[in-house]
């Protein structure tokens, strides 16, 4: 474990507590090996502080600080332990939880100490001036041993709406005991902007005390209350990765380093690290096996998606007429979404970010206008399947339908077998380079069944698509007037490996819907595996 080297400076501080605070989110449960690997892509995008747990308070993290000594290489972050002030009526120096803390070998300790009186009084059951001196003797002792400390203020807005000046003697004594940073924390989420720029400005005046914004989000508002923080004179922001946190979460680093940086104009990461960012938060979603937000500020696979045919109009003159920013500086990439409320402009952009270009051929950009809304009130939904949507631009293009196999016809049978379990068989009847195939499957469901049954047929003559799998099905019955007779929508996501495609059926039941996606995502796959229906 290296200390940093190429932060921009110690003058603003980045402070991610994604391992400590973010994993007490519901559904969140870490290992140690966990920890380090998001450790290691919060050193690699940039953050300057790194709060790796609280070690003496669970063997996990007593565990991740031994084994980050030895494993982690950090090139941009210190590792951060966190831990309480001393116990009331003992001495710092005896404190068996401070010398956990010392023995961590972070060369960074957060103490948290209370900042609400009557927290004080109920919680700790001390007196006012006795949490004062807890707080002073730690942070003392904890100078002595080399260790650089911040003090997070629980409770900080409430206490300081309670008993103002009480509140400020706390920071006070964090201050002049010899705290780098005194960490305001709106522990609860209530806090509103104007609140936070009025209470933190106050603070700063009256103590003279590096201030920093620890912010929850049950109003919605934990960015935009560490950005009034930072309005009103904080240099640390303390943050989690894609906002993870407990109750509603964290205020989210994403969107936080991103103000700071492209709004703000400051430089908080290292050079080119924000170009990383939507990578990173991807990754990390990975590790604690949580789906991305695909609606997530700057990193969402929607945050430059457009639907919209007037938006599409105006971005075919200039993107940044409804960007707020190059979705490249966050390494996301603007995407047209094709749909029923599509225009001309909407399927010229997506024609180019698909490799073809419509813009000299009216006519066909006005019949795939009018194949696509005809397509949608069926029911079918091209937003979500770009690859059918690729495949119905491909058959405007060349005149008609062209594909790799055609199916003579297909079928599953549905059954309870002895066992009580359910057996699903499926047989698929096509031609493919004018040779009749015939295959049956066996299968989980009868989907299940067809995909094998559908493979069996086509492998032998097409082997590119031992690489390709379906990996997500998704049906959605689609609203009308004949219960379960309704129409029925299918998405399926289907992957090579490398990539993944989605495509789209609809049909009268289930079964036939899947069918139609399957064809789709089969014929897809062979156009990526670089073969043309043509040859």
């Amino acid at each position: 474990m290296t200390e940093a080297s190429s932060q921009p400076n110690d003058s603003f501080h980045v402070f991610d507590t994604t391992l400590r605070d973010g994993a007490q989110r519901e559904g969140i449960n870490l290992t140690v090996a966990d920890k380090l690997n998001i450790a290691r892509y919060l050193d690699e995008f940039g953050v300057g502080f790194i709060e790796g747990g609280w070690p003496g308070a669970n063997p996990r993290d007593t565990e991740f600080f031994a084994r980050a000594a030895a494993e982690l290489d950090l090139r941009n972050a210190q590792l951060v332990a966190f831990g309480a002030t001393r116990r009331a009526g003992g001495k710092a120096a005896d404190d068996p939880q401070l010398a956990a803390l010392v023995n961590s070998g972070a060369p960074v300790v957060t103490l948290v100490a209370k900042a609400h009186d009557r927290h004080v009084e109920l919680a700790l059951r001390t007196t006012l001036d006795e949490n004062l001196e807890m707080i002073r003797d730690s942070v003392t002792f904890l100078r002595s041993q080399g260790r650089r400390v911040f003090i997070d203020c629980e409770h900080f807005f409430d206490g300081y709406k309670a008993n103002r000046e009480y509140a400020l003697a706390v920071v006070r004594t964090a201050h002049e005991a010899g705290t780098d940073v005194v960490v305001l924390c709106d522990t609860n989420g209530g806090m509103l902007p104007a609140g936070v720029h009025e209470v933190v400005a106050d603070v700063i005046a009256s103590t003279g005390a590096r201030i920093g914004m620890h912010a929850q989000d049950d109003t919605g508002c934990a960015v935009a209350n560490s950005l009034a923080a930072v309005d009103a004179g904080a240099t640390h922001v303390q943050c989690t990765a894609n906002g993870y946190g407990e109750r509603v979460g964290n205020a989210n680093l994403f969107p936080v380093v991103a103000a700071l940086e492209i709004k703000y104009g400051m430089r908080v990461l290292p050079e080119g690290r924000l170009a990383e960012m939507t990578r990173i938060s991807h990754a990390i979603a990975e590790v604690v096996n949580l789906t991305p937000s695909t609606h997530q500020p700057y990193v969402g696979v929607s945050a430059f998606a457009h639907k919209a045919g007037l938006h599409a109009s105006a971005i075919k003159v200039d993107p940044d007429l409804y960007q707020h920013i190059d979705p490249e500086q966050v390494g996301n990439t603007m995407r047209m979404l094709v749909s029923d409320m599509a225009g001309r402009a909407s399927v010229e952009l997506k024609g180019k970010e698909l490799g073809y270009d419509l813009s000299a051929d009216r006519d066909l950009v006005g019949r795939v206008v009018a194949k696509v809304k005809e397509q949608e009130n069926l029911g079918f939904t091209y937003e979500a399947a770009d690859a059918s949507f690729e495949l119905l631009l491909r058959d405007e293009v060349r005149g008609g339908p062209e594909r790799f196999f055609t199916v003579e016809s297909w079928r599953t049978i549905s059954e309870q077998l002895p066992d009580g379990n359910a057996g699903n068989e499926a047989t698929v009847k096509l031609w493919a380079k004018g040779e009749r195939r015939v295959a049956t499957g066996e299968g989980n469901g009868p989907v299940d069944a067809l995909d094998r049954a559908l493979r069996t047929a086509l492998e032998g003559i097409y082997p590119q698509l031992a690489k390709m799998e379906l990996v997500d099905y998704k049906v959605r019955i689609l609203e009308g007037q004949h219960g379960t007779g309704s129409k029925t929508r299918v998405l399926i996501e289907s992957t090579d490996g490398t990539a993944s495609w989605s495509t789209v059926g609809v049909a009268d039941n289930v079964i036939a819907s899947s069918w139609r996606a399957l064809e789709d995502a089969y014929t897809f796959g062979l156009i990526r595996a670089g073969l043309d229906p043509q040859d």
